[in-house]
């Protein structure tokens, strides 16, 4: 009898045992590809897609390419990639891979007109990125002139000629390779030790950029100023019959105030969105939802952290919640949505008739991009180009 229990003991652990271990190795098999999967977010409206790479290329002006290397100080190169992680390729962000490491891509603070464009590692090593010729010269890779948002990124010759930057997709589209600004200071943040003017991103080519006369010398420059007339583009939510309808920030006593994207600069490929109150410019941002909103409140914040609501208005002043609906990459959805649940898309107007697409920017693959006042940010709001 006890030759019997124990047997049937020995046998039903054994068959547990098997069983554990045959479901280990199916949820092993089911566990999603690190490489295939959106940005760490745990919003459920990240939608995964399979990664495409984009190769970094200097173009000169005969058309041909040049491969463009983060490079070490042993002189080895190593490949630097704009990464299409989902079915947006408006703005991606740009990577080195070292050795299995994926390193950010900045432009760094400099007090000279061109600013170095570097991979910085673990440990806070930055390296320069640089195009390298067939005859095996290196060609720096350089922050040439900024455009308030923008920064216009070249390969500088020894001559002093400027060649292209871009990213090329496996399919030949191409975008060109920018730094984007979302602090207006100089200094963006502090990243490893190091002082970050700018993040480089592969973006839309802007139609006006190549007729941009760009500084030939790096001289020493102080603060960034601009001379330009600002202008001012409407934000409109548009609906299916082609009517627009105003956006506006709204108080708590119902008062309306303009919402208009600031054009700084003859580069208009990235503007920020400001809600004009009482003679302050507040930033409009998409907040963090709460667990029983189904899309992402947009709000314009105070000096003193007053929320105020940013709706679009129809012919009979209803007011229809303008939201953050979904995201792709870096790119946040913006629509308005009716009392039927419908989505309008949401527009920037410059007045001789120019169009960018309002959306929702993520620099970071955290939820929270930063505070302010006290309040979590999303995403920023900007006008981009199309």
């Amino acid at each position: 009898m006890k030759t019997s229990t124990h047997f049937f003991i020995k046998t039903t652990i054994h068959n547990l045992f098997i069983l554990g271990f045959m479901f280990l190795i199916v949820a092993c098999n089911n566990a999603p590809s690190k490489e295939k999967t959106s940005k760490e977010d745990t919003s459920e409206d990240v939608v995964k897609f399979e990664t495409i790479y984009w190769n970094v290329k200097a173009i000169q002006p005969n058309g041909q390419t040049l491969d463009i290397k983060m490079i070490d100080n042993a002189g080895d190169g190593y490949d630097v990639k704009a990464i299409q992680d989902s079915d947006q390729d408006n703005l991606m962000d740009v990577k080195a891979f070292v050795n299995g490491d994926i390193l950010p891509v900045k432009i760094l603070v400099s007090k000279n007109q061109f600013t170095p464009v570097v991979a910085i590692t673990e440990t806070g090593t930055a390296y320069k990125l640089k195009a390298v010729t067939p005859e095996g010269e290196d060609l720096e890779i350089i922050g040439v002139a900024r455009y308030d948002n923008i920064v216009i990124v070249k390969a500088l010759t020894k001559k002093g000629k400027f060649y292209g930057v871009k990213a090329i997709a496996p399919t030949g589209e191409l975008n060109d390779i920018k730094g984007i600004k979302i602090n207006s200071q100089e200094r963006e943040m502090t990243l490893r030790s190091h002082s970050i003017f700018a993040h480089v991103k592969a973006m839309h080519p802007s139609e006006n950029e190549d007729n941009f006369k760009l500084p030939k010398k790096n001289v020493e420059i102080g603060p960034y100023q601009s001379d330009f007339e600002r202008i001012a583009w409407r934000i409109q939510a548009i609906t299916p019959e082609g009517k627009n309808l105003n956006v506006k920030a709204i108080d708590a006593a119902g008062n309306t105030f303009d919402v208009l994207a600031t054009q700084d600069s003859k580069e208009h490929s990235f503007l920020n969105i400001k809600a004009f109150v009482d003679g302050a410019e507040l930033p409009v941002k998409i907040m963090q939802k709460s667990a029983e909103d189904k899309y992402a409140p947009i709000k314009a914040i105070g000096k003193d952290g007053t929320i105020y609501d940013v709706k679009a208005l129809t012919e009979d002043q209803t007011k229809l919640d303008v939201k953050g609906i979904s995201r792709s990459g870096n790119i946040i959805h913006v629509k308005a949505v009716n009392e039927n649940g419908d989505l309008y898309g949401v527009k920037a107007f410059a007045p001789d008739g120019k169009l960018n697409a309002v959306k929702g920017i993520k620099i970071f693959d955290r939820a929270v991009e930063m505070k302010i006042q006290g309040h979590p940010v999303y995403a920023h709001l900007k006008a981009i180009n199309q």
